[in-house]
This record gives C-alpha cells, structure tokens and sequence, in this order.
C-alpha cells in the first residue's frame, strides 16, 4: 500500500515535471536527455520517502529535542535517539511476557505495557500535546489525581476488613513494612551525592512512598508535591506492584528458616456484620481528626468499603468492584505507560527513582518479616513471619505471595486471610504516611 501511493505520487510528479519542461521551448536531445535524468532522480526521491515515513528509518536515524517545563522557574532539554524508542519497546514487550506468560498480575502489567508500546511508537504522536490519545489520558485521570482515588474507592469495595479487625495486633506488620517508605526517603536524598541529581526534600518525600508499593497513593502524593517528577514515581510504583510476586520470594525465603514457615497460625475469629460496618466509619472519623490531609485517600477507601459491608446498594458496591474499577484500571495502566517515554525514562534520575524504589520495596518486605519475627518472642499464639511480608500496600497480590510460598512448605496451611490483616493495614498505613508528608510539606 505504502509503494503503491508511492507510485501514483511519483507518476503524478513526473507528468507535472514534464508539462513544466515542454514549455520550456527546449530542442527534442536536451528535453529526453532531461527526462530520463528526472525519472531516475524521481524514484530515489520517492523510494526515499517512502523508507522515510517507516519505524526502521526512524529508529536509525531519528534524533530529536525535546522541551519539557519542570517547574515555573526550571525549563529542561532532553535528547531522544531512535533506538532509545526502540530499546524501550523492547522493554515493553518484556513486560507483555512477564504478565501474559509468567502471570505478574497481568491486570497491571498488560496496560502499562501496551502504553509503552504505543508511546514509544515513532511519528504516530500517540503521546504527545495535544491530542494523542494516551495524552490525553494521562491528563484527565492521573494528573488531576481522579483514577488513584476511583481505584481507592474500587479496593475499599473489594476489601473484607475482618481478618484485621478480628486479630489488630496484625496492624503492626503493616506498620513494619512502611518502613521502606523511610528507607526510600533517606535513599532519595542521598541520591543528591550523585552529580546531575538533584532533589528537593518534596520530591523526595514523593519518591519515598514507592517504598510502600502502593500506586495509586504514589500517584496521589507526587501530584501534590512533586508533578515533574510524577511520570516516573508512577511507573516505579506501578512496575514494583506488578513484580510483587517476582522480588518479595527471595528475600522472604532469606529471612525466615524452614521450621518459620511452616508454623501454622489459629483460625481467626467470626468478625460480625455490625463491626465490619462500624470499622470504616471509626477509621474514618480518626482520620478526619488526627490526619485530615489523607482523608481524600482514607475517605475513597471506606467509603467503598462501607457500601459493600452496609449491604443495601449492592449494585452500587458491584459497580465499585467491577465494572468501574476494570475500567479505571485500563485507563491508569495506559497512562502510566505512557510515562515510560524514551526521554523521560532513559534519565539519570529516572533510573535513580527505579534504584531507589527497588530497594526500598525489599526494605519493607523484610521489615515485616522481622517484626513478625521480633513478635513471636513474646507471643504464646505464634505468627507466621511470611504474612508479614504482606504488610506492604500491593493489595490482594503481596497477601496472594504469602499464602502460596505457606502452601509451598505444607499444602495444608492455608495463610491468606491471616496475610489480610497486613495487607490491609498496610494500605491504611501508607495513606497516613502519605497524608503526614502533604501536611507538613505540602
């Protein structure tokens, strides 16, 4: 098709050219002579410019610059090259495998994957200002903060609170795990070392709840404190909430020794109906009170945990749950993705952020771990120190990890509803966190 409009092109330029050089009252030998010069002229033209509006062209030859406002006060350039373009649509095409092969909550990575794609696409300008359609996403749900507060409201519905109300000293593995929310903010201020990174204690604040694992929050905080930093913060949250299930393994296998994994743990207790209701209001209430900056995230999540457990708007609390959350779900992922152009990710302190994240997110894994660890000293009841790697905000998948490296030492021992408590404390806890830092440096 490409050679074949082509062709007509070249047929249609050629008779111009011919008309043109007829007029020009030119002896018979000059205007051939003149002729054949232009049709072998005319087919390198056209043969070039149809190699030029391809992929391979542009990823051999493209180079371009690109200007990007930071700030109000800081303007920034970059260099993007052809075979960086194509250097990350291999990486998303990496990220296709592990999530429609190796099943990395192909729910997240899928999306994020495909906007790689399609972002990194060369002349199709599917990301950029103003109307590329992933553009366009970005802006009306991730910038303005309205998709990480719908997914809020989606999880809240989605989530039973009874493992955690029924045992609350659960609570405190979440706690433990936040713990690679302080670990990545000392990281992010450290990385100021490196010459050519710079970052601001609110930008390091923002990068620091990637160590919480927890995208939608990650997303929430950098739109406040640090917007130009928020494409990256989102894809290292993003990425490290898709891989839950290929980085928390190891280092929960390092921590714990045979005989810790296969402690079994009480069935928890009957929670009722009237707690489960009362819980999201109490929880709330107290965040109204003490933490009012992350009532925004607090409030989207019991509000959609109130309307599953009161019961009377089923409908509703299934929108939450399904259509709704799936639809949000593609959006953000595709967003996200879109943050994974070539010249915002291929940058030092993009990879930086990545760096940073990564071992912040083994922080907090292991920082469950051992307080669980810490715990069975005192406790009669022992805790299976693996669910305290759930304490990290990745919901349901971090709580799915626990339970399946438990079966995998006693097919019997079933730890998904202790890993619950956590794995939902842990999502309160990092939208605390979240709300403690836009209070003080908002």
């Amino acid at each position: 098709m490409i050679f074949f409009i082509g062709l007509i092109g070249f047929v249609f330029n050629l008779n111009a050219q011919n008309l043109q050089n007829n007029s020009n009252n030119l002896g018979k030998d000059e205007l051939n002579g003149k002729n054949n010069n232009l049709s072998s002229s005319n087919i390198l033209i056209v043969l070039k410019r149809i190699f030029s509006i391809t992929g391979f062209y542009s990823f051999l030859t493209e180079k371009k610059q690109i200007t990007e406002s930071v700030d109000e006060n800081i303007i920034e350039t970059y260099t993007v090259y052809g075979w960086q373009k194509l250097l990350m649509i291999i990486i998303g095409l990496v990220l296709i495998y592990l999530g429609a092969v190796k099943n990395f909550e192909p729910l997240l990575l899928l999306p994020i994957a495909f906007g790689t794609i399609l972002v990194n696409t060369p002349i199709a300008g599917i990301g950029e200002p103003p109307y590329g359609f992933l553009y366009i996403i970005f802006n009306a749900g991730i910038k303005n903060e309205l998709f990480p507060l719908i997914i809020f409201m989606g999880i809240g519905a989605l989530t039973d609170f009874g493992p955690l109300i029924a045992n609350p000293r659960l609570a405190l593995l979440g706690a433990a795990a936040q713990f690679g929310i302080f670990g990545s903010l000392i990281g992010a201020i450290s990385l100021n070392l490196i010459p050519g990174i710079t970052f601001t204690l609110k930008d390091a604040c923002a990068i620091s709840i990637i160590g919480g694992a927890d995208g939608p929050t990650s997303i929430y905080v950098a739109s406040k404190l640090a917007p130009n930093l928020l494409g990256s913060i989102a894809v290292a949250a993003y990425s490290y909430m898709a891989l839950v299930p290929l980085i928390q393994p190891p280092v929960m296998k390092l921590l714990t020794t045979k005989n810790e994994r296969l402690i079994r743990m009480e069935n928890i207790r009957t929670v009722s109906k009237t707690e489960k209701i009362i819980f999201p209001l109490i929880v709330l209430l107290l965040c109204i009170l003490f933490i009012p900056s992350a009532t925004p995230l607090l409030g989207a999540l019991t509000f959609g945990n109130f309307l599953k457990e009161v019961g009377i708007v089923e409908r509703l609390s299934r929108t939450m749950q399904n259509e709704l959350l799936n639809i949000v779900t593609i959006f953000l992922g595709l967003g996200v993705g879109m943050q994974m152009s070539a010249y915002k990710f291929l940058q030092p302190r993009s990879l930086g952020i990545l760096a940073i994240g990564l071992i912040a997110f083994i922080f907090g894994t292991a920082g469950g771990v051992l307080f669980a660890k810490f715990l069975n000293l005192f406790l009669k009841n022992k805790i299976n120190p693996l669910i305290g790697s759930a304490g990290v905000s990745a919901v349901p998948m971090a709580a799915r990890v626990s339970n399946k490296l438990g079966l995998e030492e006693d097919p019997s021992n079933f730890l998904l509803m202790h890993a619950m408590g956590p794995n939902v404390a842990g999502v309160i806890g990092s939208a605390i966190a979240a709300g403690v830092m836009i209070a003080l440096f908002g």
